[in-house]
């Protein structure tokens, strides 16, 4: 049955108009110089769809839901299909692109342009380009092997090459059609094509033939013609089995030939003569759509052996030049097809049959035959589960893609490092954002490096392997003090640098061969390990390094990356053991590094970057999308910095394309950052999201802190601030919607300042069931920190840690104290007083804010007194003697109330004590006392105890010779550190009954010591020193020492006692009983806020 010419109708204005069916055959799709695509459901469509694409369109080609147009801005432009939404911009051209064509699988598009230049594009990452350089004149048309190993093209220099693709050599080029200029002078447009499957023929057409080369020989097996041909031909195309060929001619003949018999089988003419320029197959029936060079639309049916053999069965991919039709089978296309559209993947299993009995007897030795029709194919008809995905390719955060001739190397924080690779100059400029670093570096391109990377202290290049030479990593260490600035490592044989960084003090590569190497910034090399998968990229920071590797196989359009973050400080750890990366789905890495304060941050090709959260078990956490910043849909922000303090995304806008041009110098745009948190349209919202934020972005600095860096205090008491300032509102904002657990569950996140104004914003609000339940959290709060600073105690330093003196220790009294200013005062020559001293209070394990472990024998201590211990720790508060005399509690005559005495607390402060009795038991919060006149300071040092102070005195009183002989005793490993007497002291005990006798009528110790100041100071300055020798020297007579010695420990007992006393007075807020009501204790708070 002969073919069946329909009648054409008009498509697209005149000239160039190309034409491709999509995958499933039911709907043509046509392209022309009006700038507009059309979709047509058939000839006899009178209302198709049109999408504008430009000016002009050149060329298009469809598969997979994605259209691509070459149009005549000279770039290549991806739409959906069928919405026609644009999707972006794949590559550049400076002239016209004339062709463009997708491989087997849809995943990359390759296409030729007048700049002489061929391109080969990942469709999903247009970053990964190959670009094939070697005609010397514009680019006619493409064909993709349908193995995706080699490429042919077609130029107006007359000739016809084959590319590898791997290696982007040619392996062979054949001088077939005439030379010409450009494209519009071409005799013809020689749009070649591959045979389906195999890749055994290519088919190209020349003059008024059809040659066929073979793969790999590339030897002319033979030449198609027809007598019927007068005029060159133009366009050649291959039916989806692989078994026909149809050529169209510049006067609007189409031959179509039977392969295997080079028989013509068909000859059709253009009912006006008009040039073929567009020319594809139907995937599954025996149809042909064309297109002319006047804008007209036709269709060729019934095309079709005499046999009646004509290919029907789908699943195959076809690789002729429109590479969006799908391979046929032979069959009963007319009468099967119907069932053949419910799936893309269907198979019917008696075509099958038919066909592989029909070209069972015709197969040659050749696997790869025409006729040999394998029941698994490359897309694999049976399986309809998901696919893998193609893994991304190594790539250096802040560059843009390698094939540019003009690109960026890296920019990031630092610097700028841009690569010109043209016929003028190959060489790489170097340009830092601040100056005063350093100035800008011009440096020859002589190995070609393709990677860079820039910090403060040097450059760092990579190149890969060539023939002659190896890969290399080449360092300009610029803060290197010596004249030697340069050095240069060679990589092992076939070992090639996929991707480097720098951090502090060090430089790294990861290589093919799945080794990580560490080298010092000087040169050395350290540590090499293996990495658990081929890496993607890597980025460095002070002593952190971050790496990205692919860890499996991703299916469905997903990556399946992994991440380790290593320090690479004095101790060398790991801190992320190889996590799977979370990414958005169908989505790849597009740049990884680390914030300017360290936190380890990424971008994926959704927009979306995510920052480490330390906070919580060092998950990832997404803190902006660059697409709401977005205005069109190919529209992208290409990130270059990320600061935590101010919060700051630094990025480079760019329209229509993933990646910004170096000419003219791209302008860097701020974004702010926002959680996906939801309802951010309420207040509530809003609130919220900003807490988290603010808590996240400060994680960095207790990073800083527990690691040893410096940090501004004022910075994290600023964010402390601002986030229970938020929780507050919060808490108020609950409040008025009656939701008083809401608020209490805030009051959890907030600091003890903060529950205390919202214990008051509650009274005050009438609510005192939430005040109430709030001041329990208070109390709380209070007795989780004094534990957890209790444990801490164990780590620090004893005197540091209470900051106040319950312990005497040679250090303390090595810096001027309120009981030296008697010393000071009273002895003028200015000699340093050592007789304070107390005895050396040792840490061991025991905490002394617990219970003597003798709780028979010892009373149970109230709340913030300081028990002695066996281990050696001493009680300052305590009588020296027998250990079974009761702990004395120097504040038991003031109760005080837990929640009087809370203030914000820092590390380093006093540790506040648990409450034995939440009831009676103080809480004693050791306060710096205010300096004191020195008269008032020494009689707070000899004042007479009160009521505690007697029950010290009738206890010695009772033991008066055990309390003298075990004085001694308590640490006798440190006697010699117990405090002598000063020489005023002595002086007064030696004078106290004269000053009596003189003033009978002081009753007071304080007008006793103010009297012996005045009588001491008038003493000669000789008399002075001698008291103080005496002092020192012990001139005393024995028993004279006994009844000192006495008489001074009960004067030292009585003196650290009036000092805490004077402490506890001095305490900022006067102290109430918890015994009070409720609403008493309320009304008596001291709100305080810093």
């Amino acid at each position: 049955m002969p073919a069946t010419q329909k009648p054409m109708r008009y498509g697209h204005t005149e000239g160039h108009t190309d034409v491709c069916f999509d995958d499933s055959g039911s709907c043509i799709v046509t392209c022309g110089s009006d700038g507009d695509v059309r979709i047509w459901e058939d000839l006899d469509d009178d209302d198709p769809k049109s999408i504008n694409v430009g000016e002009k369109a050149y060329s298009c080609a469809l598969k997979n839901g994605k259209l691509v147009t070459a149009v005549s801005n000279n770039t290549i432009q991806v739409h959906t299909f069928p919405e026609g939404v644009p999707d972006g911009i794949l590559t550049r051209f400076t002239t016209n692109a004339n062709h463009v064509v997708f491989n087997g699988d849809g995943t990359k598009i390759a296409a030729g342009s007048s700049d002489f230049l061929v391109k080969i594009v990942d469709v999903m990452d247009c970053s990964q380009q190959k670009t094939f350089r070697g005609h010397d004149a514009p680019v006619l048309s493409l064909s993709f092997d349908p193995k995706d190993i080699f490429l042919a093209s077609s130029s107006c220099d007359g000739s016809v090459k084959v590319w590898q693709i791997s290696d982007q050599t040619c392996p062979i080029s054949w001088p077939l059609l005439q030379k010409c200029n450009d494209v519009v002078n071409a005799k013809s447009i020689c749009r070649l094509a591959w045979q389906p499957k195999s890749g055994k023929l290519l088919a190209v057409p020349v003059e008024k033939s059809v040659k066929l080369y073979k793969r790999e020989t590339w030897s002319n097996q033979f030449d198609l013609s027809d007598d019927v041909i007068s005029q060159t031909l133009n366009i050649v195309t291959w039916s989806p089995c692989g078994q026909y060929l149809a050529a169209g001619s510049i006067n609007g003949l189409i031959i179509i030939w039977n392969v295997e018999t080079k028989n013509c089988i068909e000859r059709v003419k253009h009912e006006k003569g008009y040039a073929i320029c567009g020319l594809s197959w139907h995937p599954t029936c025996g149809q042909i759509a064309y297109t002319d060079a006047e804008g007209n639309l036709g269709l060729l049916e019934n095309v079709c052996d005499p046999s009646g053999k004509m290919s029907n069965r789908k699943g195959i991919v076809n690789d002729e030049e429109d590479d969006d039709d799908l391979m046929l089978a032979s069959g009963r296309p007319r009468q099967r097809s119907h069932i053949l559209e419910d799936d893309e993947n269907s198979v019917d299993v008696t075509m099958l049959k038919i066909g592989s009995s029909l070209f069972k007897e015709e197969e040659d030795d050749q696997g790869g035959s025409i006729h040999n029709l394998p029941v698994v194919t490359s897309q694999r008809p049976f399986y309809d589960g998901p696919m893998p995905t193609p893994r991304q390719k190594p790539f250096q955060s802040g560059s843009t893609p390698l094939h540019l001739t003009h690109r960026f190397m890296v920019w990031n924080s630092i610097g700028i490092i841009r690569c010109y690779n043209d016929e003028q100059d190959n060489a790489i400029d170097v340009e830092f954002h601040d100056t005063s670093i350093h100035h800008a570096t011009h440096l020859l391109n002589t190995f070609n490096y393709t990677v860079a990377d820039l910090s403060h202290e040097a450059v760092l290049l990579a190149c890969e392997s060539t023939d002659e030479l190896a890969s290399k990593l080449h360092c300009l260490h610029l803060s290197s003090w010596d004249s030697s600035k340069e050095w240069i490592v060679d990589m092992p044989p076939n070992e090639d640098i996929e991707a480097i960084c720098l951090g502090q003090g060090w430089a790294a590569a990861a290589t093919s061969s799945l080794l990580l190497r560490l080298f010092t910034i000087g040169g050395v090399q350290k540590e090499v390990f293996s990495l658990p998968g081929p890496i993607v990229s890597m980025a460095g920071h002070g002593e952190q390094l971050v790496i990205v590797y692919h860890r499996g196989t991703g299916f469905d359009g997903d990556q399946c990356l992994g991440v380790q973050l290593l320090e690479l400080g004095k101790k060398k750890k790991q801190i992320l053991h190889g996590d799977p990366l979370p990414l958005t789905r169908k989505s790849y890495l597009v740049w990884v590094g680390f914030s300017a304060e360290g936190t380890p941050c990424y971008v994926d090709s959704e927009g979306i970057v995510r920052m480490l959260n330390r906070g919580l078990g060092h998950t990832w956490t997404p803190v902006c999308n660059t697409r709401e910043h977005c205005k069109g849909k190919s529209d992208h922000y290409w990130v270059v910095g990320i600061h935590e303090n101010p919060q700051q995304l630094r990025c480079i806008p760019c329209k229509g394309s993933r990646f910004p041009p170096t000419l003219p110098r791209p302008a860097v745009a701020v974004l702010s950052f926002k959680l996906p948190y939801c309802q951010t349209a309420t207040e509530k919202g809003q609130m919220e999201e900003q807490y988290w934020r603010s808590v996240i972005f400060h994680n960095h600095l207790d990073y800083l802190a527990k690691n040893g860096y410096e940090y501004e205090e004022s910075t994290k008491n600023q964010a402390t601030k601002e986030q229970q300032e938020l929780l507050l509102k919060m808490l108020a904002l609950s409040c008025k919607l009656e939701r008083e657990f809401r608020c209490v569950e805030l009051a959890g996140l907030m600091t003890q300042n903060a529950v205390n104004l919202a214990i008051k914003y509650a009274s005050r609000s009438r609510r005192l069931i939430l005040a109430q339940r709030l001041g329990e959290l208070a109390v709380e709060k209070a007795a989780e920190l004094a534990a957890t600073q209790a444990e801490e105690e164990e780590e620090e330093d004893f005197r540091k840690k209470l900051n106040v003196g319950y312990s005497n220790t040679s250090t303390e009294w090595s810096q001027p104290r309120l009981r030296n200013q008697v010393e000071e005062d009273t002895e003028d020559n200015g000699e340093a007083d050592n007789t304070e001293e107390n005895t050396e209070i040792h840490k061991h394990g025991q905490n002394p804010f617990f219970k003597s472990a003798d709780s028979s024998d010892m009373p149970a201590l109230k709340s913030g007194a300081v028990t002695s211990s066996s281990q050696g720790r001493i009680n300052p508060f305590k009588v020296s003697g027998n250990s079974k005399e009761p702990a004395i509690s120097v504040s038991s005559g003031r109760s005080t109330n837990i929640l009087d005495t809370m203030n914000k607390s820092s590390k380093k402060s006093t540790a506040l004590n648990r409450a034995t009795d939440n009831e009676k038991s103080p809480v004693i919060k050791p306060l710096i006392p205010k300096p004191k006149p020195k008269q008032a300071s020494a009689a707070s040092f000899f004042q007479k105890r009160t009521s505690q102070a007697d029950r010290t005195e009738e206890v010695k009183e009772e033991n008066p010779k055990n309390s003298s002989s075990e004085t001694p005793a308590v640490c006798p490993q440190n006697t010699e550190n117990q405090r002598p007497k000063t020489g005023f002291q002595m002086w007064l005990e030696e004078n106290r009954s004269n000053i009596l006798s003189d003033n009978p009528d002081f009753s007071d110790e304080a007008d006793i010591i103010k009297e012996g100041m005045v009588r001491f100071k008038v003493l000669s300055s000789e008399e002075r020193k001698a008291w103080a020798a005496r002092a020192k020297g012990g001139t005393a007579s024995d028993g004279a020492e006994e009844k000192k010695r006495k008489r001074v420990v009960d004067e030292s007992q009585e003196t650290e006692n009036q000092e805490e006393k004077m402490k506890n007075l001095n305490l900022p807020k006067k102290q109430k009983p918890l015994d009070l009501s409720t609403n008493q204790k309320l009304s008596a708070f001291a709100f305080k806020q810093e």
